[in-house]
């Protein structure tokens, strides 16, 4: 066996799976414009959840949802990169991995905003006619 049989472990190999992590977030955020959109929303909704008056269930579900739409981004742009790296050319079943990975997206987001309308929409709408008053 030589060394480029052996795998780290332990706590070496818990840092070189946050440094793949973390080079995998770079690389979204400098190469999908999706993901930085949705970053953005999640850097403005993930404090908004943390101060407004709910459950931590409910604050658990807020951030968990964001964090979901994020997750299922990463796994979208995996998916494309994965089938683009194969071939450039149309074919009908790598269309059809992409627009399945691009409708979980959707379905992501639709949950989240289902969530954030429900739990967040009617204390956000109380908070702007307050000050509307």
């Amino acid at each position: 066996m030589n060394n480029f049989d052996q795998k780290p472990r332990g706590l070496a190999c818990l840092w070189h799976a946050l440094r793949y992590s973390l080079c995998g977030m770079r690389d979204a955020l400098m190469q999908e414009r999706a993901f930085r959109q949705e970053m953005m929303l999640a850097l403005i909704l993930i404090p908004l959840a943390v101060v407004l008056p709910v459950t931590m269930v409910e604050r658990l579900m807020l951030i968990a949802s964001i964090l979901w739409v994020l997750s299922l981004e990463l796994l979208n742009s995996a998916v494309e990169a994965a089938i683009d790296r194969i071939s450039l050319e149309p074919h009908p079943l790598a269309k059809q991995a992409k627009d399945f990975a691009s409708a979980a997206v959707f379905i992501a987001l639709c949950l989240c905003g289902l969530i954030w309308l429900t739990l967040a929409g009617p204390l956000v709408w109380a908070w702007l006619r307050a000050g509307l008053v």
